[in-house]
């Protein structure tokens, strides 16, 4: 980790309950095994990123094993990457970096800007490290310093990911798919094309493939799906139905 205090950048020392510089700038480590290098110009809120509600309904659809067959693509996909050193951008409550540790032998390090995910992350999952911090502005993590850095529906920083993984190293997006939760909003857009190109200059794209699953819901876990996304969805009462999950996964190289 490197120190986020504006313009300082040195690397981190852990210290009993605190990370510090040689510039003196110090970080607590919380209870739950979590750090916090979110600056207060970082913030866009007073609680940026997840809410408690998103959180808890989107761990439920987890734990009902809705995303389980979208977890075993990720596992399929990365499963060169044994024993990596892996940035997941974006990372949430940690399922999917925390999840593919425990399979591929990872070194993992999470990074989020809401508080409340990294906290739940650290409690869950004590093996890897989590940080709160703002990936739009600065990954706290040295050049070169990851093999695998992974954007999935999270932070797309296209600098600092080049800027942290090394020459040899792999990029994976993921983004929802035009059909993701069409029963739910509709026809989406392709934002693949999109996406590509924000990453041109500093990344090639290696491969893009589709994942997708589908799931029969009940009404309390449909409810779960419209609280725990971002996108507009449509106003419809919840109902139990037939739910698609569709990611579109994009692979970069240097």
């Amino acid at each position: 980790m490197i120190c986020t205090v504006r313009e300082c950048r040195l690397p981190l020392v852990r210290e009993d309950r605190r990370v510090v510089c040689e510039k003196g700038h110090s970080f607590d480590i919380a209870r739950s095994g979590y750090i916090n290098l979110l600056q207060p110009q970082d913030r866009r809120s007073r609680s940026p990123g997840d809410s408690l509600l998103a959180l808890a309904a989107r761990r439920r659809l987890h734990d009902r094993g809705v995303t389980a067959p979208l977890l075993q693509e990720f596992a399929a996909i990365l499963s060169g990457t044994s024993g990596a050193e892996v940035l997941d951008a974006g990372c949430g409550d940690g399922f999917y970096l925390a999840s593919l540790a425990a399979r591929l032998g990872w070194k993992a390090h999470g990074i989020d800007i809401s508080i409340p995910a990294t906290d739940a992350a650290a409690r869950r999952y004590p093996g890897c490290e989590w940080v709160v911090a703002n990936a739009d502005r600065l990954i706290p993590y040295a050049d070169a310093s990851s093999s695998v850095v992974l954007s999935i529906t999270g932070r797309m920083n296209a600098p600092e990911f080049r800027r942290i993984l090394k020459d040899q190293g792999v990029l994976l997006v993921a983004i929802p798919a035009a059909d993701d939760l069409i029963e739910l909003r509709g026809v989406g857009r392709d934002r693949a094309p999109r996406t590509i190109a924000e990453f041109a200059n500093h990344f090639r794209i290696v491969e893009q493939r589709r994942i997708s699953t589908a799931a029969d819901l009940d009404e309390a876990s449909i409810n779960d799906v419209l609280h725990s996304v971002y996108r507009p969805l449509q106003s419809e009462p919840p109902r139990a139905q037939r739910v698609t999950f569709s990611f579109d996964v994009l692979m970069f190289a240097p």
